[in-house]
């Protein structure tokens, strides 16, 4: 079991996402299992109304929680809900709406609150409409931008995680047509600088080698193309070499996840969302988890949507939000050890190996983790 400070279970709050969504019904075939509280201490950040609407819809009449008032009083070993509203909710159960919209962006507000003053040790966010949730007080494409802005961050990474498959989306939620003006050496530096130490602090590889796929149809064909991987993604990936990442390529994406070269590799940093994103949902569609790197908390969510088309059917798989939750959990530990390791150099140092270029340019026999 993973403890904290005061050797209780770690505490995870739990933000409601779009109650017309099935973030509900994952949520309660996640925790139904009590071993799962042996893992985590759950606070809910919801309504206990909507959670009982949810029971019955998908028939978890023996599904238990309490009702706190504050998360520095939830119990150990009990499904816990901290109560945003109090008043009658109306649920269009498969349909976004502006109340649902509403009520997501509050709960997770109220969510991040918590975490930053230290009542949570990490959070997992359900899935919000992206739409729905758009107000003047959340202009943001999705959670990982809100977050990044929300937890003052300099610089995020969406990692889409599961097993040993961790993929970095540079541009988050960005149209297309932006990328081509987007993508910049300085850019494809941060993010590599990101993920690098997050991979190692966050997933607990030693030496974590990276793949960076190109932009183009086949890498540009030598500039036939178009000749940005050969003069912004090739020399951005070996300035990173020489800062000490051990990053490759820039490798065409089709050829690189058709003949399994992403095994070689213990991250990739795809350019723009659906090059990252196929791959991966083809991979891990009811498994996967979204990890926002480069926050000072930890935030972890589902990698699926409100799919709205099952909500309410009992049709859900919980597996995505469980491993979450994992996730979380192994993710907190892991960035115990490795803050522990960098306060104290000689233990770090007894552990640190030597580089070989020959294993760098072939292949390096790096340690994998089963996080989720």
């Amino acid at each position: 079991m993973i403890t904290n400070r005061n050797n209780a279970p770690i505490k995870i709050g739990i933000s409601q996402g779009d109650i017309n969504g099935i973030g509900y019904e994952v949520m309660l075939k996640c925790f139904a299992d009590n071993r799962m509280m042996e893992i985590c201490t759950p606070v809910l950040y919801g309504s206990s109304k909507v959670l009982s609407y949810h029971k019955k819809l998908i028939g978890a009449n023996d599904f238990s929680f309490v009702n706190i008032r504050d998360a520095e009083k939830a119990e150990r070993g009990k499904f816990n809900i901290l109560n945003i509203i109090q008043e009658e909710v109306k649920i269009d159960i498969g349909q976004p709406t502006e109340v649902g919209g509403r009520l997501a962006a509050y709960s997770l507000d109220k969510t991040c609150e918590d975490v930053m003053t230290g009542k949570l040790d990490a959070i997992v966010t359900n899935p919000i409409n992206k739409k729905a949730i758009q107000s003047k007080d959340f202009n943001f494409p999705g959670h990982t931008e809100y977050l990044t802005k929300k937890f003052g961050a300099e610089e995020s990474l969406m990692i889409m995680t599961c097993r040993n498959i961790h993929i970095g989306i540079m541009t988050n939620h960005l149209a297309l047509k932006e990328i081509p003006n987007v993508v910049t050496k300085d850019l494809i530096l941060r993010k590599l600088k990101v993920m690098d130490l997050s991979l190692k602090r966050d997933f607990g590889i030693r030496m974590p080698k990276i793949a960076v796929l190109a932009l183009n149809p086949h890498a540009g064909d030598k500039g036939l193309i178009g000749t940005e991987d050969d003069e912004i993604v090739a020399p951005a990936i070996k300035e990173a070499f020489e800062q000490g990442i051990l990053a490759f390529g820039p490798y065409p994406s089709d050829g690189f996840f058709g003949n399994g070269s992403m095994n070689d590799f213990d991250g990739v940093m795809a350019l723009y969302h659906d090059q990252g994103l196929i791959p991966f949902k083809l991979l891990s569609f009811t498994e996967g988890v979204n990890f926002t790197a480069g926050l000072p908390y930890v935030r972890t969510s589902p990698a699926h949507g409100t799919a709205y088309e099952i909500a309410g059917k009992n049709k859900a798989s919980a597996q995505s939000f469980r491993n979450a939750v994992y996730l979380a959990a192994d993710i907190i530990k892991n960035r115990r050890e490795y803050d522990a390791l960098t306060a104290n150099p000689l233990k770090k140092a007894k552990r640190e190996h030597v580089v070989d270029e020959d294993v760098v340019e072939d292949n390096i026999n790096h340690e994998e983790m089963d996080v989720i």
